[in-house]
C-alpha cells in the first residue's frame, strides 16, 4: 500500500476545504458530506473557523483510497495565517494546490507556489469552481503556465505534444519516446516526484464534479518515499488538547518511534496519537513516513529536528507588523507573559517580546483577522480581554560592507575575546553562521559555544534597534584563559563583537515590501501610476484591454497597506488590489524613520557595543571605536574596517526623469531638491525682496491635438503632421509667453522605450518611456517642481486637473489654450500691421530694387 503525507493549499475562498470534504466523503472516511457555509465541514471544527468560514489552524485527516493510505493536512488559506501553512510544508510528500476557476492565479497562490518550490514538494493543481467559471480550460492552463511553470499540463489531454515535451526532460525519456511514441505511467510518476511536470485537473468540489476522477488519477501518479533505518523526525507544530496537555506534532522521517522512548536524553514519549479531525487513536509505535502527535515532550519546539534531522529550518514568511498588547488594569503582567509564551510555542512567528524599559509586551502579527482571532483565543484559554494598539512596521537592518568585529570581556577573574567576520548576504537569506578559527588558537568546545551564543537570541542593529538579517557571521579568532574563563564570558564577548562590528561598518535599514496586482478601469491608469510612484513603488502593465488594465509590481508595506480603500474610491468600486509579502528591501525614507524611532545604540545597556578590559586588577569599559587599540588578537582579515559615521544616509533615489531637470538647469541653473538644506551662512537682509518664480507650462500633447479643430482634422490623415503642427504652434506661443514650455507626448505603449527629451526650436518635447503616460509625467513633474516654479498644466482631463490643482499648479483646458493662442496670434498680427508705414507695398519695392540692380 502506498503511504504519503499530503497537504492541500490554496488562496482563501478557492474551495480548498470543500475539496477536502469531497475527497473524505468519496473515500468513505466520513459518512456525511459537510459544507463550509453550513458550518459542518469535518476539519473546520473550531468555533472561530465555523463562524468565519475560513481555515485558521492546520489539521489532519486519514483516509484510504485505491490501495493508498493518505494523511491529509488541511492548511489555512488566508494570508494572515500563512506562517501556519508554511510550517506544514516541512513534512509533506505531495501537495494539491487549489486554484479558483473564477479568478485564476491570485497573489497568494503565487506565494504558495514559491514556497512549494522552496521546499521542493511535488505538486498537483486542481482548478475548482469550473461549474461557474467564465474561463475555459485553455485560458486557465495558459494562466498557470505564465504564473507558475511551463510544465503545467492538462492531464486529461495527454496527446503527442505532451509526451514530446516531457520526453525532452532527459535523454532516457527521449530515447524511449522515439522508440515507442509514448511514455509509461511509472515515468510520469518519476517526473512528477522530481517536480519536472505538474499535473492539472478541473472540476467543482461543491458539485462533486470531477473529484472521483481526480482521486483516481492522483493515487495513480504518486509514489511512496524510501526512508532510512536510523531514527529521524521533523516537528512542525505545537498544540494543546482540551485538557491542556501539550502535544508535539511531527513526521517520522526515519526509523521507528515507540512509546516510553527517550528523545534528547530527557524528553519522554508518554503517548503517540494519530489524529483524524478532532478525534484520535493511540498506538504503541509509529514508522517512518507517518505523522503523529506526541504527548509528553516539554521543551521540543516547532521547526526542530530530532534524531539525524538538522535543527530548525528558517521560515520564508514572517510577520511584518509589531503591536503592543494592552492588558486590563487588574491583569498580572508577568503571568500574562507566561500565558502568551504558550501561544508562541504553538506559533513561533508571534514572537512575544517583553520590553523591560517600558514594561510593555509586544507581539508580531500579519493582519487584522489574525488580531481578532488571537483576542478570542486569549479570552477562551485564559479568560482575559486584551486589546492591541496600532501596529508599526517591523524594520530590519543589514550591512553593506564586510567588517571584523571584536568583543572582549575581562572583568576581574573573567576572560574571553572573540573576532567575528560580518559579511553582507543575499536578499532574504537571513542569518548564516560559520566557523573558520584554528583549534590551536581556540579549542573547538569554545568555538561551538560562540556558535550557540550567535544562534540563541535575536541580535539588534545599531540604526533603529531592529533585528539584523541577510548576513553571514563567521568566527575567525578567539582566545580563552585556562584559569579565568567562565561559561558566560564567551556570551558577553560574542554579543559585543557582533555589535562592535555593526558600529564599524555601514548599515542600511530594510523595510517590508508587498508584491501587488492592481486591476482597474482603463481610465484610472494615470491615477494608479501616479499613486504607485508616490509610494516609491515599481510596476509593469501586465495586461491591458480597451476597458481594463492590470498592473503588477511591488511597493513598501508602509505605503500600500491601506491603499485598497482609495482604489475602491477612485474606481467607483470597479478596482481590485491583491498583494502578498515579498521580502525586505532598502528603506526609501531611512533618515526619516531613524529620526522617528530615535534609537540610541550607546544607551542600550542590554546590547552593549563596547568591551571590558582589565588593568591593574580592575575592569574598565572601552567604547566600540577604541576597542582595536586594546584588543589582544590582531585582525584576521586583510581589510579591517575603519570607524564610519553611524547615521548612515542611503544614497538618494534619483528622479527617473533626469532629462526634465536638465531642461531647468540649462535655463535657470542647478535645481535645489526638496529636503536639502544649505549650511552656508546667509547674509542679513534688512527688507524682504520678492522674486517672482519663473513660469513653466506643461502641455499634454495628444489631449490638445484631439481638442483643437485644426489638429483634430489633421490627425485623421497623418498623426505626425498633427504632432509637428502642434509643436510649431507651441513655439509661437512660447515666444509670446517667454516661459519654459514642455510638450509631452504619450509613448508608454512602445515596448522597451526609454523615453526621450529634445529641444525643438525654443520649446522642449518629451516622449514618455514605456509604462509612463503623459499624465503621470506631468503629475510627477508638478509634484517635484511646484515649490520652485509657477506651473501651468494644459489638459482637458478632469481628474488630471484635480490632481495638479492639489499640487499647487494652475490648470487650463486644451480649449482655453486654443482660444488664448488664437487671441495672441491675432493681437500680434494687428500690432505688426499698426507698426508698418501706410501705403507701402513691400513686394513692389523689392521688384523695383531688383530691376534697379539689374540696370547698374
Amino acid at each position: 500500500m502506498k503511504n504519503i503525507v499530503l497537504g492541500i493549499l490554496a488562496h482563501v475562498d478557492a474551495g480548498k476545504t470543500t475539496l477536502t470534504e469531497s475527497m473524505l466523503y468519496l473515500s468513505g472516511a466520513i459518512r456525511k458530506y459537510g459544507r463550509v457555509d453550513h458550518g459542518d465541514a469535518f476539519l473546520d471544527y473550531n468555533n472561530q473557523e465555523r463562524d468565519r468560514g475560513i481555515t485558521i489552524f492546520s489539521k489532519q485527516a486519514v483516509f484510504e483510497y485505491n490501495d493508498c493510505k493518505i494523511t491529509l493536512i488541511d492548511t489555512p488559506g488566508h494570508v494572515d495565517f500563512s506562517t501556519e501553512m508554511e510550517r506544514t510544508l516541512q513534512v509533506l510528500d505531495y501537495a494539491i494546490l487549489v486554484i479558483n476557476g473564477l479568478d485564476g492565479v491570485q497573489a497568494h497562490s503565487e506565494t504558495i507556489w514559491h514556497l512549494l518550490k522552496h521546499y521542493q514538494i511535488p505538486t498537483f493543481v486542481f482548478v475548482n469552481k469550473m461549474d461557474i467559471s467564465l474561463k475555459d480550460k485553455h485560458e486557465l492552463i495558459e494562466d498557470l503556465k505564465k504564473n507558475f511553470s511551463e510544465q503545467c499540463y492538462d492531464f486529461d489531454n495527454l496527446d503527442t505534444d505532451f509526451f514530446e515535451n516531457v520526453a525532452l526532460n532527459n535523454e532516457n525519456l527521449l530515447d524511449y519516446y522515439l522508440k515507442h511514441q509514448t511514455l509509461e505511467d511509472n515515468m510520469l510518476v518519476d517526473e512528477i516526484a522530481k517536480r519536472n511536470i505538474f499535473p492539472v485537473y478541473f472540476g467543482s468540489a461543491l458539485k462533486m464534479s470531477g473529484i472521483e476522477h481526480f482521486l483516481d488519477q492522483f493515487t495513480k501518479y504518486i509514489a511512496t518515499k524510501e526512508y532510512p533505518e536510523d531514527f529521524g523526525a521533523r516537528v512542525y507544530k505545537i498544540s494543546h488538547d482540551d485538557q491542556g496537555n501539550r502535544l508535539t506534532h511531527l513526521k517520522i522521517t526515519g526509523g521507528l518511534l515507540k512509546v516510553k522512548s527517550l528523545i534528547n536524553k530527557d524528553e519522554k514519549v508518554d503517548q503517540i496519537r494519530i489524529y483524524s479531525g478532532n478525534k484520535f487513536t493511540t498506538v504503541d509505535k509509529i514508522e517512518a513516513g507517518n505523522v503523529c502527535a506526541i504527548k509528553g515532550f516539554k521543551n521540543i519546539q516547532a521547526g526542530q529536528g530530532l534524531g539525524f534531522e538538522k535543527d530548525e529550518i528558517s521560515p520564508v514568511l514572517s510577520s511584518y507588523m509589531d503591536y503592543r498588547i494592552i492588558l486590563p488594569d487588574n491583569c498580572d503582567q508577568h503571568k500574562m507573559l507566561a500565558n502568551l509564551q504558550l501561544l508562541a510555542q504553538e506559533d513561533p512567528q508571534l514572537h512575544i517580546v517583553y520590553d523591560s524599559s517600558s514594561q510593555e509586551i509586544h507581539i508580531q502579527l500579519m493582519g487584522a483577522i489574525q488580531i481578532e482571532v488571537l483576542k478570542n483565543i486569549i479570552k477562551e484559554r485564559f479568560n482575559i480581554d486584551v486589546d492591541f494598539d496600532f501596529g508599526r512596521i517591523l524594520y530590519k537592518e543589514t550591512i553593506l560592507e564586510p567588517v571584523e568585529g571584536v568583543g572582549h570581556y575581562e572583568p576581574l577573574r573573567h576572560y574571553s575575546e572573540v573576532h567575528l567576520l560580518l559579511e553582507p548576504g543575499p536578499k532574504d537569506s537571513g542569518l548564516q553562521f560559520a566557523l573558520n578559527c584554528k583549534e590551536e588558537q581556540l579549542p573547538i568546545n569554545y568555538q561551538h559555544l560562540v556558535l550557540t551564543h550567535l544562534q540563541e537570541k535575536e541580535h539588534l542593529g545599531v540604526l533603529t534597534g531592529s533585528p539584523i538579517t541577510d548576513m553571514k557571521i563567521t568566527l575567525v579568532a578567539g582566545k580563552a584563559h585556562q584559569k579565568h574563563t567562565e561559561g558566560g564570558d564567551f556570551r558577553e564577548a560574542t554579543y559585543r563583537a557582533l555589535r562592535q562590528g555593526l558600529k564599524m561598518t555601514k548599515s542600511v535599514l530594510l523595510e517590508p515590501y508587498f508584491a501587488f496586482s492592481l486591476e482597474i478601469p482603463a481610465e484610472s491608469l494615470s491615477k494608479a501610476i501616479y499613486d504607485i510612484e508616490l509610494m516609491n513603488g515599481e510596476f509593469k502593465i501586465k495586461d491591458q484591454t480597451a476597458d481594463k488594465v492590470i498592473l503588477s509590481g511591488k511597493a513598501p508595506v508602509s505605503k500600500i497597506q491601506n491603499y485598497q480603500n482609495e482604489v475602491i474610491s477612485y474606481t467607483k468600486g470597479k478596482g481590485r488590489l491583491i498583494y502578498r509579502l515579498d521580502g525586505y528591501q532598502p528603506c526609501q525614507e531611512q533618515d526619516k524613520i531613524i529620526e522617528q524611532i530615535n534609537y540610541d545604540s550607546e544607551a542600550d545597556l542590554n546590547n552593549p557595543t563596547g568591551s571590558v578590559f582589565c588593568s591593574h586588577g580592575a575592569g574598565f569599559n572601552v567604547s566600540w571605536d577604541e576597542v582595536p587599540k586594546y584588543m589582544h588578537i590582531p585582525y584576521q582579515t586583510k581589510k579591517a574596517a575603519k570607524p564610519v559615521v553611524t547615521n548612515y544616509r542611503e544614497e538618494r533615489y534619483q528622479d527617473e526623469d533626469e532629462e526634465l531637470e536638465a531642461i531647468f538647469t540649462k535655463t535657470y541653473g542647478p535645481l535645489k531638491h526638496r529636503g536639502e538644506s544649505s549650511h552656508k551662512a546667509k547674509p542679513l537682509i534688512k527688507e524682504p525682496v520678492y522674486k517672482p518664480k519663473p513660469e513653466c507650462i506643461l502641455v499634454d500633447g495628444y489631449n490638445v491635438i484631439h481638442a483643437w479643430p485644426e489638429l483634430k482634422e489633421l490627425v485623421k490623415d497623418n498623426l505626425d503632421a498633427a504632432r509637428f503642427r502642434l509643436m510649431d504652434l507651441m513655439c509661437n506661443y512660447q515666444g509670446y509667453k517667454k516661459c519654459i514650455l514642455i510638450l509631452v507626448f504619450d509613448a508608454y505603449k512602445v515596448k522597451n522605450n526609454l523615453g526621450t527629451s529634445e529641444k525643438y526650436h525654443n520649446i522642449y518635447v518629451v516622449y514618455t518611456k514605456e509604462a509612463q503616460t503623459a499624465d503621470m509625467y506631468i503629475e510627477r513633474t508638478t509634484h517635484e517642481l511646484a515649490s520652485k516654479y509657477n506651473i501651468t498644466v494644459v489638459t482637458s482631463d478632469a481628474l488630471e486637473q484635480l490632481i495638479v490643482l492639489g499640487q499647487g499648479a494652475k490648470r487650463i483646458s486644451s480649449r482655453e489654450l486654443y482660444l488664448e493662442a488664437t487671441r495672441l496670434d491675432q493681437e500680434k498680427l494687428e500690432e505688426y500691421r499698426r507698426k508698418q508705414p501706410k501705403g507701402h507695398d513691400y513686394l513692389l519695392a523689392d521688384i523695383k530694387k531688383y530691376n534697379s540692380n539689374q540696370g547698374e
